[in-house]
């Protein structure tokens, strides 16, 4: 029989090699602990920061945004400053103990419920048991629904009556990515707070603030590549980030984040668009099938040029806009080749390749349906609009004009070799030139000679004579003789006629 050693005295080797747990991912050691930490939501912390100092607390808040924008993280950090010592205070510690217990989830007078997993009416019947009850040790009882449009229609009935009356010492805060899922009832009931996308910068910034805090080197580029990826939200931003540092180390550059999320780098969407903008087919053609052999996103390929034409737009509008990411060298590049489209034409392009998102979604051949919106993109550039035709007619140089039709820029007029001559009084204006009157006396001529002459845009046509009539019976037909086909076209007022009008005949 085989015996044991005591746990006390001599210890299974298996034990001894079990660490404590220390390590804590950047999306939770890096959430905001006061309300000088919340980032891009600045419209958010000023109104709660005033209710506050202003006493003017509602019963039940709202907080509706995307993921990863700060909703629970605020909701937290305004339930501190409700039920901090000496509280409602802006300014409380986060490092007190009544704090911490809140930021943990531990607080017994702070209820954090999950929408999702309690959304039945039982449940909710048996939490506004609870509301009846003072709060232990603090001065309100906060309860805090996540996901809140995830309960039922019996459900928010439930807590219909109870959210528009409750205790004064019970607050609701509610939490949702899809505010039109509440009931509208529930809505009217609350303050709501809607939380935006994080901008782009706010992100790279807090991230090289993180990577400085864990001795990390995050090149610039790097940095905004994961933020654009992030699309608004920090905490998406904080696992990529985390995820970077497993991988690549204490060193992070642009290509390990491209490598890693199959990212696209702006010198790939900025060769795309180029080649749309100085209409090279065969570079479109093969910057698209290069990202197709290495396996990227086409559709987030799209989406990036989507965003890089919308810059020039704004570009156009407010020259001191942002250069969305892309390098001096490369955003002059692109600013140079669309100074010579307006906006409408970019716009137009936007069009075309929203159309082709939304075929995209549901495509097997996503390459194929990138390839025809680019190239429908340089048919656009390339068409001749109304528009264009209307501002060419106010143009009085016939080479102006099909510079305007063409795109081209105008040529410039030749210098003049005499001063222009003095106007004419009325009389004289009225009076032909000698060669006005050469080609007057032609015309007379040709007219009183010629049986009929129709004049039409660069041709002249000669209309037959009418039908002889018919002579009565018993008199004799007279023949007319007619001038030979060669004597007509030789005749000189004919060709003097020719020269005058710049036309031709049609036999």
């Amino acid at each position: 029989m085989k015996v044991f050693p005591k746990l006390g005295t001599d210890k299974p080797s298996f034990l001894s090699t079990i660490r404590p747990v220390s390590y804590q991912v950047f999306a939770r050691k890096y959430r905001p602990r006061t309300f000088a930490d919340v980032l891009g939501q600045d419209h958010v912390v000023r109104t709660l920061r005033n209710a506050i100092e202003q006493d003017r607390l509602a019963h039940a808040y709202l907080f509706v945004g995307p993921r990863g924008t700060g909703k629970t993280s605020t909701a937290r950090i305004f339930s501190k400053a409700l039920n901090c010592p000496n509280g409602p205070s802006i300014d409380f510690d986060p490092d007190d103990p009544a704090c911490i217990e809140i930021a943990e989830g531990r607080s017994l007078d702070v209820l954090e419920i999950d929408g999702a997993s309690n959304n039945k009416v039982d449940e909710v019947r048996s939490l506004l048991e609870t509301v009846g009850f003072a709060p232990a040790s603090s001065r309100f009882r906060i309860i805090y629904i996540d996901e809140v449009h995830m309960l039922t229609t019996g459900a928010f009935n439930a807590l219909l009556k109870t959210l528009e009356e409750p205790p004064p010492h019970v607050k609701f805060i509610f939490a949702t990515t899809e505010p039109n899922k509440i009931l509208p009832t529930i809505i009217s009931r609350c303050q709501r707070f809607d939380l935006r996308p994080i901008p782009t910068d706010i992100i790279a910034s807090h991230l090289q603030h993180i990577a400085t805090e864990e001795g990390v080197k995050l090149d610039d580029s790097a940095a905004w590549t994961i933020a654009k990826g992030a699309d608004g939200g920090m905490r998406d931003a904080q696992s990529m980030l985390d995820q970077l540092v497993a991988f690549c180390g204490n060193e992070i550059n642009e290509q390990n984040v491209l490598n890693i999320f199959g990212f696209t780098s702006r010198e790939t969407v900025a060769a795309l668009l180029l080649g749309i903008l100085q209409k090279t087919p065969p570079e479109i053609l093969s910057v698209i099938g290069e990202q197709f052999e290495k396996g990227k996103d086409l559709s987030q390929l799209l989406g990036e040029v989507v965003g890089a034409i919308r810059a020039l737009v704004v570009a156009k509008l407010d020259p001191s806009a942002g250069r969305e990411g892309f390098p001096e060298a490369l955003w002059t590049d692109l600013s140079n080749a669309s100074d010579s489209l307006k906006a409408d034409r970019l716009l137009a392009m936007i069009d075309t390749f929203s159309e082709a998102e939304s075929r995209m979604k549901w495509a097997s051949n996503k390459r194929l349906h990138l390839e025809i919106a680019a190239l429908k993109a340089v048919q656009n550039l390339q068409e001749i609009r109304l528009s264009d035709i209307i501002s060419a007619i106010g143009k009085a140089d016939p080479e102006e004009i099909n510079a305007a039709l063409l795109g081209e820029p105008p040529t410039p007029p030749a210098p003049r070799s005499a001063p222009h001559p003095a106007p004419l009084s009325a009389p004289e204006a009225a009076k032909p030139t000698s060669t006005e009157a050469d080609n007057l006396d032609t015309i007379d001529k040709l007219i009183a000679s010629a049986p009929e002459v129709a004049v039409e845009p660069e041709s002249i046509r000669l209309n037959p004579d009418p039908e002889p009539a018919k002579p009565a019976p018993g008199e004799k037909e007279k023949e007319a003789n007619a001038p030979e086909h060669d004597e007509f076209h030789n005749d000189p007022l004919i060709v003097e006629a020719l020269k005058v009008f710049k036309g031709r005949l049609i036999t």
